[in-house]
């Protein structure tokens, strides 16, 4: 059976863009969630939206994995971005446009 560690290693992997969340796209379960799906539904990002909530290993498993602390986390293309915090600044500062270009994600909103 995989591990925690594995299983989250693969979907960081097998996706370009990865949201561990408290909740879903569509029903995001805490404030710091739900500011990240706005930014990258503003972006037009393609992403996949994962609930800790659903699994109490999968949350702690995915602190461990990033050495992180807090939910939620992002990864693109592979490499952890950031939580709710870093993910606003860079979006407020075009960085976050800049890297899902440069990572060859297509989104819907052109950078300058």
């Amino acid at each position: 059976m995989m591990s925690i560690q594995d299983w989250i290693k693969n979907e960081v992997d097998t996706n370009d863009v990865v949201l561990f969340m408290k909740g879903t796209p569509n029903f995001p379960q805490c404030g710091f969630s739900g500011q990240i799906v706005q930014i990258l539904d503003y972006v037009g990002a393609p992403y996949k939206g994962i609930n800790v909530l659903e699994d109490d290993d999968l949350r702690q498993g995915i602190k461990e994995f990033t050495n992180w602390p807090t939910i939620p986390q992002l990864y693109v293309k592979g490499e952890f971005v950031g939580g709710c915090d870093i993910i606003r600044e860079m979006f407020q500062n075009q960085e976050l446009q800049s890297l899902l270009t440069e990572k060859g994600i297509e989104t819907t909103q052109q950078t300058a």
